[in-house]
């Protein structure tokens, strides 16, 4: 479907915002709406049984509902409707896909030893876990760094602003070598397939992850040649109703993960959506 088709203008009843995935940017994102006073609904499609104690707290709000176990599997932008992977159809004002990328690779054995790199809201994570370490160690530790394009190249900025020249590789590890259970940092270096060992104090991995945009793809939203669901600067998808946040998103051929932080990206985000369209369905207590 183009963005000139025909699509249903939003409901006069009660506005419906449905955010399809429940990782940090959907979570800043409802976040953000539910401190202003719209006074609609918001559905959150988890693909997870189990939910983070803040992503309850989101769903103790009284206009927030969030299914678990249920991922959006199709939408039909035509009739504004998401139906779930157990069939279960809701009706949409405006979507919101956020569900975030996965690993371009398998799992590597033993990478919970290692500190991980994939957005821009790593940077603060992996900063203070260097400064932890080089405090346990009582000196500058050896990186290792894994992983080429936009996300090893901030990655390796971060390691050098905390005074780490990293040895960085391109070559894709066998397994990760452990130091002794319990001792600060867990990882002690890496293995490859043949044989060979690099040994460090840290090790951080920043593969790039592939965006998950099989739902956009259903919905015949552009999609970018790498993957990623297309977006402009108000995160409005090249369909009507449609719009993207977090590691889905692709904003001039870069993740949007690895170009502004989560929270940013929610208040704007959020902010538009209260602006197209919504505007009526405000409460008068702001």
């Amino acid at each position: 479907m183009s963005a000139s088709s025909a699509v249903p203008a939003p409901s006069a009843a009660r506005p419906r915002i449905v955010i399809a995935g429940a990782g940090p940017a959907a979570q800043a994102l409802v976040r953000q709406l539910t401190r202003t006073p719209f006074a609609g609904g918001i559905t959150v499609l988890s693909n997870r049984d189990d939910a983070s104690g803040q992503l309850l707290e989101l769903a103790a709000l009284p206009q927030v509902s969030v299914r678990l176990g249920q991922p959006a599997s199709y939408i039909d932008p035509d009739s504004r409707c998401v139906t779930t992977s157990d069939g279960l159809e809701f009706n949409y004002d405006h979507l919101v896909i956020a569900t975030g990328s996965s690993p371009a690779g398998a799992p590597l054995p033993g990478e919970g030893r290692c500190l991980n790199y994939a957005t821009i809201d790593d940077a603060a994570r992996l900063g203070e876990a260097v400064r932890d370490i080089t405090r346990v160690l009582g000196r500058r530790p050896l990186g290792i760094l894994v992983g080429t394009g936009t996300a090893a190249g901030q990655a390796e900025a971060v390691l050098r602003a905390r005074g780490i020249r990293p040895i960085r590789t391109t070559r894709r590890p066998a397994s990760v070598v452990p130091n002794l259970a319990g001792s600060t940092p867990p990882a002690g270096g890496l293995v490859f397939e043949d044989g060979s060992v690099m040994a460090a104090d840290l090790v951080v991995l920043a593969e790039e992850p592939i965006a998950r945009d099989a739902l956009a793809v259903s919905a015949g939203l552009t999609t970018a040649r790498h993957g990623g669901i297309v977006i402009g600067r108000d995160f409005r998808t090249s369909v009507p109703g449609i719009w993207a946040i977090g590691d889905a998103a692709v904003f001039e051929g870069v993740r949007l993960g690895l170009l502004v932080a989560a929270s940013s990206a929610a208040s704007v985000c959020a902010s538009q959506l209260l602006q197209d369209g919504l505007p009526e369905f405000l409460s008068e207590a702001a």
